[in-house]
């Protein structure tokens, strides 16, 4: 395994966003762990997740100047803390995010921070992707935007699930809108980091029957 996909992991399970047990998706589905950012609570565990971001934005995109769009409520500190990584290695990009509910007063609308404008390219920042239906709900929200164009999506794990076929939700992602979907790290990265120590038998064994039924053909 790559060293920065050990780090990552490492960095998941120490800020108690990896986790482990009995959980409920997005998308309804029973699972046996659980990639939740909002555990991210200090200002050291917020940068060091927008470094990873930048590592995999300067990997896919190099120094691509696209507006990072982060997904309220999860994806508003990982889009920002993205921009803060991208900038201080030389990439000045602009980010913005919805609201939940569109504001009618003060200056009004559904977003907040830059808007972007005819012809721009945007980025989703999000934490991760079991069924697609948070990228599609973020496609409905952004469609209020004419002229735009979504060129990609990066996310800190693959759940490796399918979608609403037998595909891969990442791959039905792509086809469907036309932009790929990056991630740090997979499921199966997951599961070659916890073999390594016995303890773990449990949980990979879990996760990999989990996965018999609901991974990606």
């Amino acid at each position: 395994m790559e060293a920065y996909k050990r780090e990552f992991i490492e960095f998941l399970q120490s800020a108690g966003v990896l986790k482990f047990g009995d959980f409920t998706a997005k998308s309804g589905r029973k699972i046996p762990y659980f990639v939740n950012a909002g555990m991210i609570k200090t200002g050291d565990q917020i940068s060091k997740l927008g470094e990873f971001y930048a590592k995999a934005y300067f990997d896919k995109l190099g120094k691509k100047e696209a507006v990072l769009y982060g997904p309220a409520y999860k994806g508003i500190p990982l889009s920002i803390s993205a921009a803060v990584a991208l900038s201080k290695n030389g990439l000045d990009v602009p980010f913005f995010f919805n609201r939940k509910e569109a504001k009618d007063h003060g200056e009004g609308g559904t977003f907040v921070g830059y808007i972007p404008q005819p012809g721009q390219e945007i980025v989703i920042i999000e934490d991760v992707i079991t069924a697609g239906t948070a990228i599609r709900e973020s496609m409905e929200i952004l469609s209020q935007l004419e002229g735009t164009k979504v060129i990609a999506a990066f996310i800190m794990v693959n759940r490796k699930e399918k979608g609403q076929t037998e595909k891969g939700a990442m791959e039905e992602i792509s086809e469907q809108f036309g932009f790929p979907v990056y991630s740090v790290v997979d499921v199966y990265d997951i599961i070659e980091f916890l073999e390594e120590d016995p303890a773990n038998e449990e949980n990979v064994t879990r996760i990999k029957n989990y996965l018999a039924v609901n991974g990606a053909k």
